[in-house]
């Protein structure tokens, strides 16, 4: 074992890959491409440049892969990381506190090694102590007893080392847009009920808590009830994560545990790293929760006995879209249209999405709303991808579901440059959501809705009133069943959303 200081002639410490061919194959070539086609999954998903920390599975990739992956994917990949902080739970070791790995220099997978934030984790385990105040309740000495280094916490520990493929993946996969690498990682694992102790870890990482870092925090969710049993149990806690609260989020799980669910031993394997992370939350932050599934919905695995899987992306706030009188002027929607057939010009030929000037801030281009884009080729479809949320600028959603539409519609094969001069390009811009209590708010014809109840949407553009003869409430009855898989009448005790599309 090593201390804190490190001489300059000793050989990098790397702590090696434990977990391939265990939690995600050991072959370099076929972890690649399994990781890639878990992100692929969700490249048309909602991207936020104000990404404070995630909330991903740790499961096999078999799994929990595709869950994993939509966490990864809400990240913009041109933000740039200083150091990212990995969370998760102790699964060998009872620590009563948090281990931080201040040997290891290096963390290795089959991808190769990601570089560990050596300064940062000692100056965790040498730091660590309230200074306002160093006896606890008891009257016993705070000094040093929340963060230190135990190797075998580390050694035998997969809910960290899980998640670094799907880093390495996600940042080579972007690199070349955006020159990024792997940022140097801060593992640490947390195993104690005490919560004045995880209040004081809160404290302590606080002050990395910035715009500058990632956490990422590792956590499965409900542990081996039925599959029936997990959707009810997890939605519950998945709901008390997004409130904020950490008070709720301890109620919800001590309530779990007295349900009296056969065979549910935990409701989050990584509740305490999850209560550290919420006790750095104020009023600043959202909670979006991005994706649930658990082992029985995969292949139509074991239903008896299942692990629930939640992803969750944890966002500072920023500027949201606020103006009600939404319209495009005829410019604006001629530079829409030469943006989105730019993007796809620049990808044919293998160039990144070029980003247009957009000559004022306050521009309506640069306002944050969703858009779909379809191609269409003497009549007949030959695309059509959307972005549904309002955290990217307008100009930049064009042109990514453009380039999506063209290329990534499972749909159809890839645009080929022969066909660019047959192609009529389709660009329908959304306006922001509006929450409505009555189907008498919501307007045939004119308005798209959008119905939400616990982890289950779905959508229909305004203009799909045109294409079919069905009623206001057929119209929504088909939405309920066909997007949000929510029966004919679920809608009845759903959310429900208006907004409008500008199509041209």
């Amino acid at each position: 074992m090593m201390n804190g200081c490190k001489g300059q002639t000793q050989a990098p410490v790397v702590r090696p890959a434990t977990q391939a061919n265990r939690f995600y194959t050991g072959d370099a070539r076929e972890l690649s491409e399994e990781v890639d086609s878990f992100l692929a999954l969700h490249k048309g998903d909602a991207k936020y440049s104000n990404v404070a920390a995630l909330i991903v599975p740790h499961a096999g990739y078999y799994f929990s892969g595709n869950v994993a992956a939509s966490a990864y994917m809400a990240i913009d990949a041109k933000k740039q990381y200083k150091r990212i902080f990995l969370l998760g739970p102790s699964h060998h070791e009872w620590l009563d506190g948090a281990s931080v790995n201040t040997e290891a220099d290096y963390y290795a997978t089959p991808l190769g090694n990601v570089k560990v934030d050596h300064e940062t984790a000692v100056k965790l385990t040498t730091n660590n102590t309230n200074k306002t105040n160093n006896k606890s309740t008891d009257g016993t000495d705070k000094t040093n007893s929340v963060f230190y280094y135990r190797p075998e916490a580390h050694d035998r520990e997969h809910c960290l080392e899980v998640q670094l493929p799907f880093l390495q993946r996600f940042f080579t996969l972007h690199s070349s847009l955006f020159n990024q690498e792997v940022p140097p990682i801060v593992p640490i694992v947390i195993s104690t009920n005490d919560y004045e102790k995880l209040n004081r870890m809160a404290e302590v990482l606080k002050p990395y808590f910035t715009d500058e870092n990632l956490f990422i925090i590792s956590s499965d969710f409900s542990h081996y009830p039925s599959y029936e049993d997990a959707y009810e149990v997890d939605a519950k806690t998945g709901k008390a994560i997004e409130t904020g609260d950490v008070e709720e989020f301890i109620a919800t799980i001590n309530a779990n545990a007295r349900s009296g669910k056969r065979n549910l031993q935990t409701s989050a394997c990584g509740e305490f790293a999850i209560i550290t992370l919420m006790l750095m939350l104020d009023n600043q932050y959202e909670v979006k929760h991005l994706m649930y599934q658990n082992s029985g919905d995969i292949d139509n695995h074991d239903h008896s006995r299942v692990v629930g899987y939640h992803s969750f992306a944890i966002i500072r706030s920023g500027l949201t879209q606020t103006n009600t009188d939404f319209s495009l002027s005829a410019e604006d929607k001629k530079m829409l249209k030469d943006i989105a057939l730019q993007s796809i010009v620049d990808s044919l030929n293998g160039k990144p999405i070029a980003q247009p000037i957009v000559n004022s801030q306050l521009s309506i281009l640069n306002s944050k709303c969703g858009a779909f884009v379809s191609l269409h080729k003497h009549g007949h479809l030959r695309g059509c991808i959307g972005h549904f949320g309002e955290d990217y600028p307008l100009h930049e959603i064009v042109a990514e579901m453009a380039r999506a539409a063209a290329f990534e519609d499972p749909r159809f094969m890839p645009v080929t440059r022969d066909e660019l001069n047959d192609l009529d390009i389709e660009i329908s811009v959304l306006t922001p959501m509006r929450r409505i209590q009555s189907l008498d708010e919501f307007e045939l014809h004119r308005h798209g809705i959008y119905i939400k109840k616990g982890y289950r949407s779905g959508t229909f553009l305004p203009q799909v009133a045109d294409e079919v003869n069905w009623t206001k409430e057929e119209f929504v009855g088909h939405c309920s069943q066909d997007k949000a898989g929510l029966g004919w009448d679920g809608w009845k005790d759903a959310e429900l959303y208006v907004y409008e599309a500008i199509v041209f």
